[in-house]
């Protein structure tokens, strides 16, 4: 878990370094400061089980094992990428690997979710699906009405709310009414559980906890992961209306700082083997920028391809 969440901020770093050298195409939403909760999600399912993301989404990727060079070349609009080149950052998605996909509109991956997991009981099938989204989504009728029905089926869903505080912006206290996203499950007779979104061993527990109940056949959960992202909303520039000191507090909860902690208090780790772990994770996201840039742009036949209409 240590592992995968020093690779999500090394990616992401990856991706601001090249949207200064003007590689990337369009725009991409980094995950730094919330490692923990799409790794400690991700650990407790199966390799079958499905994943649907946010516009947020590389973390979510990395963490249900995508490559990171063709993560990268799909950003950079590339062949090799992992839709052609015609996802880009905000719709990456490898359904093979349980990816169904980010997806750049606010709540729209909760649906799709429900939809999987009606999908996989029809086959037979104990797939669980978990389903990633923001506390800007809570507030969409999407969210509503789809827990609504995944709670009346009892599917095998766990809904994973990542609450970042912040929406573009505006503030997560002045457009919720609710204190605690979780809070909500209780108008669907679930369970809902709000846990230290930085505390990648807390989130674990909850999702194993919620990831069992839901195979078993007892229905959906709720889990509320309280983050933060530490950079703006994007890779462009605009004012940030977030206070510079509530960052800076929030940075000093460094999740990956947390777990190297843990590791290294209890000897499972030391400093010469954390280094080497690190410039390998760098020198890994050094090799997939090289991929990335080298792979051929899309060929002009290939824009009416996979396309159903």
């Amino acid at each position: 878990m240590y592992r995968q969440m020093v690779s999500i901020r090394a990616f992401e770093q990856k991706v601001l370094e090249c949207h200064e050298k003007g590689l990337n195409q369009g725009a991409a939403h980094t995950y730094i400061g919330m490692e923990a909760v799409a790794v400690g999600i991700c650990a407790a399912l199966r390799d079958d089980d499905y994943v649907t993301s946010t516009h947020r989404g590389h973390g979510h990727c990395i963490a249900r094992g995508l490559e990171p060079k063709r993560m990268l070349a799909e950003i950079f609009g590339r062949a090799t990428g992992y839709c052609g080149g015609k996802g880009g950052s905000m719709h990456i998605a490898d359904v093979k690997a349980g990816m169904l996909g980010a997806d750049g509109i606010v709540g729209g991956g909760i649906p799709i979710a429900v939809g999987a997991a009606l999908g996989s009981r029809v086959l037979g099938l104990d797939r669980v699906v978990a389903c990633f989204f923001g506390e800007g989504a809570a507030n969409q009728g999407s969210f509503h009405e789809a827990i609504n029905f995944s709670a009346v089926q009892k599917l095998a869903n766990v809904f994973v709310c990542e609450n970042n505080y912040w929406a573009l912006s505006a503030d997560f206290e002045s457009t919720t009414a609710v204190s605690s996203v979780a809070d909500r499950a209780a108008a669907y007779s679930i369970p809902g559980i709000a846990v230290d979104g930085n505390d990648v061993q807390a989130v674990f527990r909850a999702a194993r906890e919620c990831v069992d109940r839901a195979r078993e056949g007892n229905g959906p959960s709720l889990i509320e992961c309280q983050t933060y992202r530490w950079e703006g909303h994007s890779v462009f520039p605009r004012p940030d209306p977030r206070p510079s000191e509530e960052v800076e507090s929030w940075k000093q909860r460094d999740p990956i700082e947390q777990a190297r902690g843990i590791l290294l208090e209890n000897e499972l780790l030391d400093s010469s083997s954390d280094e080497e772990l690190v410039a390998g994770i760098r020198a890994l996201m050094d090799e997939a920028e090289t991929f990335a840039a080298e792979s051929p742009m899309p060929e002009a036949s290939e824009a009416f391809k996979d396309i159903y209409v």
